[in-house]
């Protein structure tokens, strides 16, 4: 595993072609829908003011969580092209199908920044449905954050990425690292 030292930087624009090449790759090829690349920018919270977003965890020598957000009507969209179902509202199948959209985009970048940053993994997806809610990574990192336009709707994905921690330090100032015993 690459310490902090070691881990190559990421940079704004390899950041931005990883979730643009994954996002088109996973509508056209698995949802088959057209979207269109707005302009990339960096934030300090993720998140919408309502809707659906699907947040996945990255683990590596780069750490840190890759979110996607959408409106419940784009999510009835995309649950129903991946489905090949109909539906009205948002439903357990809807926020699965979100999930697991979540799953493909983010896995796809991770793998595009592997060749750069390292080996890294990915946590389950957690997706949240409600109004009026906002997330917020401790630290002081920021967002890469990529809209698109799917027709007159616009689904935003998102990363957030930081050097590990050096395994050799302390894992607070003054506590010294944890003795493995044995036996």
């Amino acid at each position: 595993m690459m310490t902090t030292a070691q881990a190559t930087p990421l940079d704004f624009d390899e950041m931005v072609a990883a979730i643009s090449n994954a996002t088109t790759e996973v509508f056209s090829v698995m949802l088959g829908m057209d979207l269109e690349k707005g302009a990339a920018y960096t934030e300090r919270c993720a998140g919408t003011e309502s809707g659906i977003l699907a947040l996945v965890g990255v683990a590596g020598p780069w750490m840190g969580t890759g979110s996607i957000s959408c409106t419940p009507q784009l999510a009835c969209k995309v649950a129903g092209q991946m489905l090949m179902s109909e539906y009205d509202s948002v439903n357990d199948e809807v926020l699965d199908a979100i999930a697991e959209v979540a799953n493909m985009i983010i896995g796809n970048i991770k793998t595009a920044l592997e060749q750069v940053a390292g080996a890294m993994a990915l946590s389950t997806p957690t997706v949240i449905y409600g109004r009026n809610f906002e997330t917020r990574r401790v630290g002081s990192q920021e967002w890469v954050s990529v809209p698109f336009a799917c027709g007159t709707e616009i689904v935003h994905v998102q990363l957030c990425l930081a050097p590990a921690r050096d395994e050799s330090r302390a894992l607070r100032p003054g506590f010294a690292l944890p003795h493995t015993v044995q036996m």
